[in-house]
């Protein structure tokens, strides 16, 4: 394994401490809520989290498309014991099952190469995952989980007994977190980022990447240029799937980075696996395809009404939210948006009678104006069919003056969703949202206390939706349960990754 203290690490940490911010993955970006700290005798506990995120990555020749999932189930996992980085557990015959479904989900896909972690649960996954492909299967001892050193093989109880306030800082603030001299997530950051370096060199334009839980989220945020503070907040659950996008600057340089999907799992994103249980949650849904749009696409010609794929996708999201008691439905005013929310408010009304017990319920739907993003996108002088939901980064197509608007727009939603969340009537809280796939990029923008520059860092297609849990009630941190999650839709789901055969740009 390579400790913390090995050349290539050594050498990744100066790199990072003196890093040109002209090398930001974008030039205008830093990473919220911290400041960094400029000095000659900065030692390792001082380090700011900016330094894991900020390292310029390679240039790259041409686009290419990352998918990381995370093993399946194992048998710690199962166990609630802490894993860390032992090599001791092993899939559980529900891993190996959601391995499978992983591989079914990823069967028709052209991958050049899979990286692996070599840690048993891990390359089992990816054994599965790979099947009979005769490319190359990779392990990397930098994928490998965390290192937790002691904490390792205890359950959560016994590290709460046995460490005490060293636990607790784990819990509430694992980027300080420090055991046995070790800064576990600063030293994360750091073997993600050296990760990317060997990942981007490799010639390939399609790769798989089979990790673990802390690891991946590592990756995910490293690459979008986010912080040690983000540990915990982009979840990657057993076999979920995450797609990053790299597109080469015509100007050379750091890659433009687009996060297509986070954590699309075997199962429904809704059903609470992995990550703390939350009783308040936010389910934005992105509107139906419009009569304007291409199938799949992103329409900005104005008000108009779904097409009948669109409808089909309104229904598929109705039917996957079934199980949930919605507390409120609230939607843009635009035409798409109230024709997805009527189909999911019938949906809801009509959930109690589908058993013995007929009793209807009243579910009240309301309008924002200030999501309705539509009209902001109609001054710009970009041609709708320019801009398809199949197209990663799409908002970086627009100019500043149309992303600001929508960002000081966005700024107003978020808060009234908030304080839509706020209500204290109902001890669970569950508001979903309808709108257009701008408005929801910033509202998660907000979510994760970023700025508009990030804006075109994320992705999202007509028919998605994306869950933002709350763990410690609205006036806490968000956690991004999922982004951009289209398996409900069936055979109109917009596939994970695309074959990129003869198609350079995805």
């Amino acid at each position: 394994m390579i400790s913390i203290g090995h050349p290539l690490v050594l050498h990744n940490r100066l790199l990072l401490l003196n890093c040109n911010p002209s090398f930001f993955p974008s030039t205008t970006r830093r990473s919220p809520s911290f400041t960094i700290r400029y000095s000659s005798t900065v030692r390792e506990r001082e380090l700011g989290s900016e330094l894991y995120a900020s390292a310029p990555f390679p240039p790259i020749k041409a686009a290419k498309r990352v998918v990381l999932v995370r093993h399946g189930q194992s048998t710690w996992n199962e166990e609630g014991r802490i894993q860390g980085s032992s090599d001791f557990s092993v899939l559980t015959k529900k891993g190996e099952a959601q391995a499978d479904t992983s591989r079914q989900m990823l069967i028709d896909d052209a991958f050049d190469v899979c990286f692996s972690s070599p840690l048993i649960r891990s390359k089992r996954t990816a054994e599965i995952i790979w099947g009979a492909r005769e490319d190359e299967l990779i392990t990397d001892s930098d994928l490998r989980e965390i290192d937790l050193y002691s904490f390792q093989g205890l359950l959560k109880h016994e590290g709460k007994a046995k460490f005490g306030a060293a636990f607790r800082q784990w819990q509430l603030d694992a980027a300080n977190f420090n055991i046995d001299g070790h800064y576990p997530v600063r030293e994360l950051w750091a073997r993600a980022r050296s990760c990317w370096d060997k990942i981007l060199a490799h010639e390939s334009k399609s790769v798989l990447v089979v990790a673990h839980n802390a690891v991946n989220q590592a990756l995910v945020a490293t690459a979008i240029g986010l912080g040690t503070e983000y540990f915990r907040i982009l979840l990657q659950s057993n076999c979920g799937v995450s797609v990053l996008d790299l597109t080469p600057r015509p100007e050379g340089g750091s890659p433009l980075i687009c996060l297509n999907r986070l954590n699309q799992t075997p199962n429904s994103p809704i059903a609470a696996s992995g990550g703390r249980k939350a009783s308040e949650r936010i389910i934005l849904v992105c509107h139906g395809a419009t009569q304007s749009s291409t199938e799949a696409s992103v329409s900005n010609s104005g008000d108009l009404p779904m097409n009948m794929l669109g409808i089909i996708q309104s229904q598929k999201t109705a039917e996957l939210l079934l199980d949930l008691k919605v507390s409120s439905l609230i939607s843009s005013p635009m035409k798409a948006c109230t024709e997805t929310a009527m189909a999911i408010s019938r949906v809801q009304e009509a959930a109690d009678c589908l058993g013995a017990d007929c009793v209807p319920r009243y579910l009240e739907m309301k309008q924002i104006e200030y999501l309705d993003v539509e009209s902001i996108l109609q001054q710009s002088n970009r041609d709708a069919t320019e801009v398809s939901g199949l197209k990663s980064g799409w908002l970086n197509e627009y100019d500043d003056r149309i992303t600001s608007t929508i960002w000081h727009q966005s700024e107003k939603a978020w808060q009234s969703l908030l304080s839509e969340l706020s209500d204290d009537a109902e001890p669970e809280k569950i508001v979903v949202v309808v709108g257009h796939p701008a408005i929801h990029i910033a509202l998660m923008g907000h979510c994760l206390n970023l700025t508009k520059d990030w804006m075109g860092s994320f992705h999202l297609d007509a028919g998605s939706i994306s869950v933002i849990d709350f763990p410690d009630g609205p006036t806490g941190r968000g956690v991004i349960r999922c982004i951009n999650y289209t398996a409900h839709l069936g055979r109109w789901s917009i596939p994970i990754t695309r074959s990129i055969v003869d198609d350079e740009n995805f």
